[in-house]
């Protein structure tokens, strides 16, 4: 029964996680989508730092947040980079550096910066730009991966900082 009830908890958590990251994009639609975003609901990709299960979490808010908010082809492909950045951060969760967790905020930044600026660039070419191909997908990857640092490795590693520092907060959020 007893590890039941902690199944039970951790879908809960997931369930909430997802949720969250829906209504932080909804709330915040102006910032969370676009070549130029701060998607503070991104912050959300170090709670992997915390447990394997906020993966699951976090891609299904993601998922959901870019099914109503945005286009298809973002659905797959921001989807997929926040999966692959979920699963590099869980990996680098004991990483600190001055008991900060900055190398888990790093693989949001990376992958969707990589990811999401090739996207945009071959599936939302700006019409009035004449810049070749490789050099839009870098300025764009340099947009989001600017956002992606605002969103993850200032307020994700704050986030959980903050977690971390009150034993109360921190027992919610780990098995």
């Amino acid at each position: 029964m007893k590890n039941q009830n902690l199944s039970v908890r951790k879908l809960a958590r997931c369930g909430m996680v997802a949720a969250l990251y829906v209504v932080l994009c909804m709330a915040l639609q102006p910032f969370s989508y676009g070549a130029v975003q701060v998607r503070v609901a991104e912050a959300l990709c170090l709670l992997p730092v915390f447990g394997a299960e906020y993966i699951f979490g976090v891609v299904l808010g993601c998922f959901l947040a870019n099914l109503l908010g945005s286009t298809i082809v973002d659905v797959i492909f921001g989807t997929l980079a926040t999966l692959l950045a979920c699963l590099v951060t869980y990996k680098l969760r004991n990483i600190r550096f001055k008991g900060l967790a900055f190398a888990a905020s790093l693989p949001p930044v990376v992958f969707n910066a990589v990811i999401i600026g090739i996207e945009i660039a071959v599936m939302f070419p700006d019409p009035s730009s004449s810049a070749p191909l490789w050099l839009a997908c870098v300025t764009n990857g340099i947009s989001v991966g600017i956002g992606e640092l605002i969103s993850c490795t200032v307020l994700g590693v704050l986030l959980v900082r903050i977690i971390e520092a009150s034993p109360a907060v921190r027992k919610v959020f780990e098995s």
